[in-house]
């Protein structure tokens, strides 16, 4: 197939670059690098499926346009997004912008020439969890963060041109993501964080009391996910969850991670108006619709993301 990836130098977008490639498939990359990175992707700039890496943004509606008249997609993974809860606080327009409007404008072109859309949304859309049995997609949602509600409102452009219009298009919200190319920096996500202070010998610093819980998902196994979803016609028009199906507190995965209680440190929250209490996943409409489940668990994930930043560390 032909495949449009927004956001592909990211670091999930770098995992599903990996997967289409090795599908066979003949893939073009838009990413205006705003989070993502050129070396995500280096090893694949020869790679014979990889056609095309455009530097640009999704809110140039004329490079869209080329691209879309000139290729011939099959379907667009749109993975390509303003991603930090706290900037979107400091600055709403901009994840507005990126995420809503932007989203609209890539909508627009699947549109007008029927290409599948994958959207990648996101689990912080919702409220906390508080059935044993974790959060289905029927689950209330609650965008405490302008991120979350920027996304919740593409998610709603995107279903709604699947009804109006009968687009092909998915949403897909993976749980909190981590592995190998994830940033280790202050954007980074917090298994990412831990190990690298602990590697460098530093104290690991947790928001608040650190009993807010994580459902943790190792980023091939969300690669395959995404991927998946862009192949089935059976999760047209709906709405899906990714996760591993468990969920761990902040504090035990410090602790897990550092194996010393002595280097954990509780630090004030700066945004406990967004914090999501619990999270837990529940996959089970994944696995009836696209024979999707996890298969890499927390422990096996912590050490191959642990190999990989001891190598190469990216803040």
């Amino acid at each position: 197939m032909n495949i449009l990836l927004t956001g592909g130098a990211g670091f999930i977008g770098r995992w599903v670059v990996k997967r289409l490639l090795d599908d066979g498939h003949r893939l073009w990359i838009v990413d205006d690098l705003s989070n993502g990175r050129e070396e995500n992707i280096a090893e694949f700039r020869q790679h014979p499926g990889l056609r095309e890496f455009i530097i640009g943004t999704i809110m140039d509606e004329q490079l869209l346009q080329r691209l879309f008249a000139n290729h011939n997609f099959d379907v667009c993974y749109h993975l390509g997004a303003s991603i930090n809860v706290q900037d979107s606080i400091d600055d709403p327009g901009t994840t507005f912008d990126n995420d809503t409007r932007g989203t609209f404008y890539v909508l627009e072109q699947c549109r007008v020439h029927q290409v599948k859309m994958v959207f990648m949304s996101t689990c912080m859309v919702y409220d906390k969890c508080i059935e044993p049995t974790g959060i289905t997609e029927f689950h209330p949602t609650k965008p405490a963060s302008p991120y979350a509600g920027s996304k919740v409102a593409a998610e709603n452009m995107v279903l709604s041109y699947y009804f109006a219009y009968g687009l092909p298009a998915v949403v897909i919200r993976p749980f909190n993501t981590y592995g190998p190319y994830q940033k280790t920096g202050g954007e980074g996500g917090v298994v990412a964080i831990f190990i690298r202070n602990k590697l460098a010998g530093k104290d690991l610093n947790i928001y608040g009391e650190g009993t807010q819980t994580r459902d943790l998902l190792y980023v091939e196994d969300c690669a395959r996910f995404v991927v998946q979803a862009g192949y089935s016609d059976a999760v047209n028009g709906e709405i899906v969850n990714a996760g591993l199906g468990e969920d761990v507190s902040v504090h035990a995965l410090a602790q897990l991670i550092v194996g010393d209680e002595s280097r954990i440190r509780h630090v004030p929250h700066i945004h406990p108006q967004s914090e999501i209490q619990k999270l837990l996943c529940n996959s089970e409409k994944a696995k009836k619709l696209l024979n999707w489940a996890p298969e890499v668990s927390l422990r096996e994930g912590i050490q191959r993301t642990e190999q990989w930043i001891a190598t190469t560390d990216l803040e």
